[in-house]
Formats: structure tokens, C-alpha cells, sequence
């Protein structure tokens, strides 16, 4: 197996293989939240103006993302988790769109197969890949608007690829260390309105989830499809 870290839009066009999306601040973070919380579907979206199309198509779905970490105008949540994380998703529709995360999965045109992943569920991801005897792997960090590497997603990856190999890696102190980093945004009093220290503990609150959501391109969306790995 050939496993490959690479970074932002460009890292995703360059997937090959199976693509791994990566968004731990928040993006897959969130999808993952809306999944066990029971929504029947999650689509995610680059462009934002499908999501408001999609909205006037049906009423009853719901508008969940940002730009720049603020929430959307029209929009039912911002792309947090400690948002979503107590909101009852079953039988409701989601679609999902962001600055970094979403648009990884749009832009992977050269993957064969495309899953996403954060350190809440990373140890699902190695898993998924360890099960599926996967000849390339792509793990692709979207960073800060998909435009410039961050700690949290490049760890995560490193985390993921440390599982596939046996090889250690100090997780603890590392996840430590981001709040002193990429995740200082969620210790500032006056982000908490766009960044609440909630967020943070939630991003960095490594294999909750035995699932992994798998994308599969539907129209101009990607439904993000729940496969359980236990």
C-alpha cells in the first residue's frame, strides 16, 4: 500500500486511489455529529449557491456550513459542531458546505473512491483503508480554506498513517499543543461567537465514531453515505 499526505485543493485534485478528505476544524468533525445524531441523508456541497437552490427545492432540508468560519445568511447552523452535536437529525436532510472541507471532495476528480476523515474518527478511517487492501492511498489535509496547511489536519493524517503502519505517534501532547496553534481561535473571548472552546474539545476528541462517511457524487452534490466499521 502506498499511502501519500498531501495538502489543500491542489493536494485533492492530485488524489489518487482512495481519497481520504480531511477537515478536522470542523468540516467532517460536524458530518460526523449529524450522522450519529440519525440524519437520513448528508450531502455535501462545494459551491453554496447549490445549497440555497437545493433549500428552495425543499423546504424542510437543512443549511448547515460557513465561509471564513461565519455562518452562512439563510443558513440553520455554522459549521460547528458543538452546534449540531445535541440537534436530532432523524428523518432530516443536511447539506453541508465550506471553505476547506467540502471543496476537497469536489475537487478529488482524479480519485477512484472518496471518504472523509477527522480525529474523531480516524481510527474508523485506518480501518476502512485496512479492510478495502487499497493499492493507493491519498490523505489529503484541507487546512485553512483550503489554501494553507494547518497542524490539526496534517496530524490527523500523520495519526492515520501511524495506524496503517504500527508505528507510534505522540496523539496526547500533539493535540495538546493546537491550542496553542491552528486552535488558539477557539480559546480567543472574542471568537467565541464563530469559534466557541466547545469546538475545540469536540475536534479533538479522537475515535468516538466506528463509521466512516463515504461520498457518492449524486447531480452537482456528493451524498456522504455512513458505513459502519466495527
Amino acid at each position: 500500500m502506498n499511502i501519500e499526505i498531501l495538502q489543500l485543493i491542489e493536494g485533492a485534485r492530485q488524489a489518487k486511489g482512495l481519497a481520504v478528505i480531511i477537515d478536522v476544524f470542523r468540516a467532517f468533525t460536524v458530518e460526523c455529529y449529524i450522522a450519529r445524531n440519525g440524519a437520513e441523508r448528508i450531502y455535501a456541497v462545494g459551491d453554496k449557491e447549490i445549497a440555497y437552490s437545493y433549500k428552495r427545492e425543499h423546504p424542510d432540508c437543512l443549511l448547515i456550513g460557513e465561509r471564513e468560519g461565519v455562518k452562512l445568511p439563510g443558513f440553520d447552523f455554522g459549521n460547528s459542531p458543538s452546534d449540531v452535536e445535541k440537534f436530532d437529525f432523524c428523518g432530516k436532510t443536511a447539506v453541508h458546505t465550506t471553505s476547506a472541507g467540502t471543496q476537497g471532495v469536489d475537487n478529488a476528480i482524479n480519485a477512484d473512491e472518496i471518504i472523509t476523515g477527522s480525529l474523531c474518527n480516524a481510527r474508523a478511517v485506518a480501518e476502512y483503508i485496512r479492510r478495502g487492501n487499497y493499492r493507493q492511498v491519498s490523505l489529503v489535509c484541507m487546512g485553512l480554506g483550503g489554501k494553507k496547511p494547518t497542524q490539526e489536519d496534517t496530524l490527523c493524517a500523520e495519526y492515520i498513517k501511524s495506524l496503517l503502519e504500527g508505528t507510534d505517534i505522540d496523539l496526547q501532547n500533539r493535540m495538546y499543543e493546537l491550542r496553542y496553534t491552528s486552535g488558539a481561535k477557539f480559546f480567543d473571548k472574542e471568537k467565541q461567537h464563530i469559534f466557541p472552546e466547545a469546538d475545540f474539545h469536540l475536534c479533538c476528541s479522537p475515535d468516538l465514531f466506528s463509521f466512516v462517511l463515504r461520498a457518492e457524487k449524486v447531480g452537482n452534490m456528493y451524498r456522504m453515505v455512513r458505513i459502519n466499521v466495527e
